[in-house]
């Protein structure tokens, strides 16, 4: 069968781009190949980062709404559900995802952006989370990541609006962490995930798994986990190079064990 994802792989970097005509759409079954390509990437040893873009004009614009015309009301919320759970686990990832926004990223297509770990998006693209135009409210964790990345008020506003912002609007209030020229924008995705790479998978996977606890647990507990996961990494091999290389100043060879 084949697939709306394209995957490439090199210098332990895989870029992932959505490729579903005319507007990269999030069908149920680009959702069903997404989950089954984190898969075989979770399992993947060569790969260590992941870079997800789309293909030509567009980013994502948003779920497949002809889908929606064939949905009971209780049938949506199981769609709902699923959608969460696969972007849950795209933002609990124990390798770095990079979103590389090239283009529209709208509804669906935010969510999943916003699941990722670290966004960069092109000074042209456009974002937003437009069902409120649709008599809909954004099912994928839209009202709840988009709070937390911009603020409250901000988000309710861009929300109930279904205002569409730009590269360099969406980097001011937060939504991205940098903006590029569309040209430049997957060198730059890419060159990040190479830097990313230096480190050692295991610490990596540390650091995710901490990070997340900030948003998913209270600061005592989260801490409470850091604590742990600082002392699993004492117990690599990885530790031991990376401090042997400072002592010896020079460049760590870690492992990934």
């Amino acid at each position: 069968m084949d697939s709306h994802w394209n995957v490439e792989i090199a210098d332990r970097v895989a870029v992932v781009t959505i490729s579903n005509p005319p507007a990269n759409a999030l069908s149920r079954a680009v959702l069903d190949e997404l989950s089954e390509l984190l898969n075989q990437l979770e399992n993947n040893a060569e790969v260590k980062a992941i870079v997800l873009t789309g293909e030509g004009r567009f980013f994502i614009a948003g779920a497949d709404i002809k889908e929606f015309t064939q949905l009971a009301p209780a049938e949506a919320e199981a769609m709902s559900r699923s959608g969460q759970a696969l972007f849950d686990r795209l933002e609990s990832f124990p390798k770095p995802i990079i979103a590389a926004i090239n283009g529209a990223c709208l509804g669906g297509g935010l969510e999943l952006a916003m699941a990722c770990h670290i966004r960069f998006a092109a000074v042209e693209a456009k974002l937003g989370l437009p069902e409120l135009n649709l008599g809909l409210i954004p099912g994928y964790g839209g009202t709840q990541r988009l709070p937390r990345l911009v603020g409250r008020g901000k988000a309710t506003q861009l929300i109930l609006t279904s205002e569409m912002i730009g590269g360099e609007e969406a980097l001011r209030i937060g939504l991205v962490e940098a903006v590029y020229p569309a040209e430049q924008l997957l060198a730059e995705a890419k060159k990040l995930a190479c830097a990313i790479t230096q480190k050692s998978a295991v610490t990596l996977r540390l650091a995710l798994e901490s990070v997340h606890n900030s948003v998913q647990l209270g600061l005592a507990e989260g801490q409470e986990q850091e604590a742990k996961k600082f002392g699993e990494a004492f117990a690599t091999e990885d530790m031991k190079e990376g401090v042997a290389a400072f002592l010896e100043k020079r460049v760590p060879q870690f492992a990934d064990k």
